[in-house]
């Protein structure tokens, strides 16, 4: 389909705003251009959900957590890690508080959202997946959960991370999730090239995933762009025996294609795996209003998926 409305929308307020900004100073104004217009979405609506702050222990020192507890019955957790390229993002984005708050509803489900550490003055590759890791450890080894199914996830580099340690525990032979959510995860560096239709039909998006871009981001996060880890950007590195996955995938992404390449990686070795193709939407679209009719499915994917863990 199109490119929904609240998009194209979006992008004619872009314009006006930066009607009279030389080219080349509106990039440094995007994420603040976004922050205002989702503006509405805030605060998250967070009733019947306890919202707690707090940190945990791990490899690097003090890790921020923000916990989410149902007021009902916990049918399953979940470790959710926020995207931004590495290098961006926090608690407080709706990708980590509006998607931690509506799956915990959704779901019936104990989240913790991780703030872990990003890269970026001499933090590297692997020290955000150190401290994924070390959240997985706590929030999974909680008592109080019982036997529910206990599930990682993350959207953009979060959904990378939380692949990332679902083969180190596989491979350490520590507790492995029951289930793997991510959201348009960027899996693979250099990332598959859109098909020349999609392409075209991007035209009209004012900001782009450029290689440069992404190249710059993968330097950031490793310190290099070769000979890169096999957990970096985890498409690279072994699949099989991880656990049942759940892959939303935006439909106007440049980084589609590496999330459509992940799935079809996972089945060749045998993981079950599963996507949803969110129509007309852009990468990182978690980062807008639950109210957006497509964010809602995006959503309900995920939280089926987990309860159903």
């Amino acid at each position: 389909m199109p490119i929904d409305t609240y998009f194209t929308d979006m992008f004619a307020a872009w314009e006006q705003a930066t009607a009279q900004v030389p080219a080349e100073e509106r990039g440094a104004m995007v994420g603040g251009f976004i922050d205002q217009y989702t503006a509405e979405a805030k605060p998250v609506d967070t009733t019947g959900i306890a919202v707690e702050d707090s940190a945990i222990d791990g490899p690097h020192g003090p890790i921020p957590v923000r916990t989410y507890r149902p007021s009902g019955p916990v049918s399953a957790a979940l470790v959710w890690a926020h995207g931004g390229g590495f290098l961006a993002g926090d608690l407080d984005m709706l990708e980590g508080h509006m998607v931690s708050a509506e799956l915990a509803r959704r779901a019936g489900a104990a989240v913790v959202s991780v703030d872990y550490r990003l890269a970026g003055d001499g933090i590297r590759h692997p020290v955000p997946i150190d401290d994924l890791h070390a959240a997985w450890l706590w929030w999974s080894g909680q008592d109080a959960f019982g036997d529910v199914p206990i599930a990682i996830g993350g959207a953009s580099a979060g959904g990378a991370l939380a692949t990332s340690v679902a083969m180190r525990v596989r491979d350490r032979g520590e507790r492995s999730p029951d289930s793997l959510l991510l959201a348009y995860p960027w899996a693979h560096f250099p990332v598959p090239v859109l098909s020349a239709s999609l392409h075209a039909e991007m035209e009209p998006i004012p900001w782009r995933f450029d290689p440069l871009g992404l190249e710059a981001a993968v330097k950031n996060y490793v310190g290099r762009i070769n000979d890169l880890p096999p957990d970096a950007l985890p498409g690279a590195g072994r699949l099989d025996g991880l656990p049942p996955t759940r892959i939303v995938v935006s439909e106007y992404d440049d980084l589609r294609p590496s999330a459509e390449l992940l799935e079809r990686q996972l089945a060749e070795v045998g993981v079950p795996v599963e996507s949803y193709l969110s129509a007309g939407m852009l990468h990182g679209h978690l980062n807008h209003p639950a109210s957006l009719p497509e964010v809602g499915r995006s959503l309900d994917f995920l939280a089926k998926a987990l309860a159903a863990s």
